[in-house]
């Protein structure tokens, strides 16, 4: 399912060969992609989280942006929200047909606002069904913590500490002092 409000290019390039029309997709070994860097589920096949397809920085390559982008795609994500606050591949989204929302986070920001705002778009899409993959340049406390702050926000666990330990797990590692606080004070936006 795709997500209504999400940004998806109208315009549907068509390759053309010899014989017939085909669409812009991958033939092959390849047609299915890349999985993402660091792909990691928050909610089994509900929500994720990765980092920016094709890598950020010095690392980023944009055949592997490409196939990450796909493979996405191809696995059901009906919206990918990205969070980076440069408006880096929103085009590439476009490009390949993936659906996308762009809610940059800066840090600069009223944080409970912003929390507020993108929990509950992310509770609409999650409710109607929606796959989504939510991206930071990469995989950071900043991130994981907002992810578990959701996990919070949306009830599924209702203990601040019960909820650090569950997105520790996930995640891998200890949360920073950022994530922590988002945790205890998400209660206070619902």
């Amino acid at each position: 399912m795709v997500c209504s409000g999400c940004r998806l290019s109208s315009t549907f390039d068509v390759v053309r060969t010899s014989e017939f029309l085909m669409p812009p997709r991958l033939r092959g070994k390849w047609a299915l992609g890349i999985t993402p860097r660091n792909f990691t589920w928050i909610m089994k096949d509900k929500l994720a989280i990765c980092e920016r397809p094709g890598g950020y920085g010095d690392n980023h390559r944009r055949v592997r942006r490409q196939e990450e982008i796909i493979w996405l795609r191809e696995n059901g994500f009906g919206c990918l929200v990205s969070i980076i606050p440069a408006p880096h591949n929103l085009h590439n989204y476009d490009e390949l047909s993936l659906p996308y929302r762009h809610r940059p986070f800066t840090g600069l920001d009223d944080l409970g606002l912003w929390l507020k705002t993108f929990y509950t778009e992310l509770h609409a899409l999650l409710e109607n069904n929606v796959k989504v993959i939510v991206h930071n340049e990469n995989v950071d406390d900043r991130l994981v913590g907002i992810m578990g702050g959701y996990i919070r926000w949306s009830g599924l666990v209702e203990d601040p500490s019960q909820a650090i330990t569950v997105i520790e797990r996930i995640a891998g590692r200890q949360l920073d002092p950022f994530g922590r606080e988002v945790i205890l004070m998400v209660h206070e936006l619902r």
